[in-house]
């Protein structure tokens, strides 16, 4: 049996038929079909954006409904279209060195500024957590993973008006080695990856971060998910 991440490909072919529609040749959009993967459970910012918005992306409400994700859409419609593709290439492990403060959820504003509005403070879309839930990463091309580390913001932390440093981060699960295909299929295609996680002791809204040293090769997928706890 294969869970669904919410994954309809349908999506693709609305918005290209909306985009049509509205004169708008010029738009080229990344299909999402086949890539690598991101947080769906709690989603990534982007694509907790897509989720909502990918079908219904012209909408002007998306400006006073969902602000953050409509500034995100401003910058660059592909953030959202190819939410699957933020990662860096040959970062050795020096994660910290190589992504600044400030620039975490955009994985060092990798892809240009594709991903940059990614790190911006604000109303962020949060999903509900208890201080022990699960986290869940779509592999969505069976890379496997070297190790998962997930981090959650420690208390305190202002998640509407501090853009995100790893000062603000607590390690809270790491993994062994993922081989690619193992965990649950996923209807989209790729493998549902489920990792405990426990964060005690946190209020309101906080940011849970993901990097996933991917194994087939030196390549790193970073993302920034908004909860709510309690």
């Amino acid at each position: 049996m294969t869970r669904s991440p919410k994954f309809r490909l349908r999506r693709t072919f609305i918005a290209l038929a909306a985009i049509l529609v509205a004169g708008a040749s010029a738009a080229l959009f990344v299909q999402p079909a086949s890539g690598h993967g991101t947080a769906i459970g709690p989603s990534s910012r982007q694509y907790s954006c897509w989720e909502r918005w990918g079908d219904d992306f012209q909408n002007p409400a998306m400006e006073t409904e969902d602000p953050m994700c409509w500034a995100a859409w401003q910058n660059d419609p592909n953030a959202m279209w190819n939410w699957n593709g933020l990662y860096r290439e040959q970062v050795g492990g020096d994660h910290e060195g190589t992504i600044p403060d400030d620039q975490l959820c955009s994985g060092g504003q990798t892809g240009g500024t594709r991903y940059a509005p990614l790190d911006d403070p604000g109303a962020w879309t949060t999903t509900q957590v208890e201080e022990d839930f699960t986290f869940t990463n779509w592999d969505q091309a069976n890379h496997g993973a070297d190790y998962y580390r997930i981090y959650v913001t420690t208390e305190g932390y202002d998640a509407a008006g501090d853009a995100l440093d790893w000062g603000d981060l607590e390690l809270v699960a790491e993994t062994d080695v993922i081989a690619p295909g193992e965990g649950e299929a996923a209807e989209g295609g790729g493998t549902l990856v489920d990792i405990d996680v426990s964060a005690p002791g946190r209020t309101g809204h906080h940011v849970v971060y993901m990097i996933w040293q991917a194994s087939h090769f030196d390549q790193t997928f970073y993302s920034c998910s908004d909860v709510m706890f309690g």
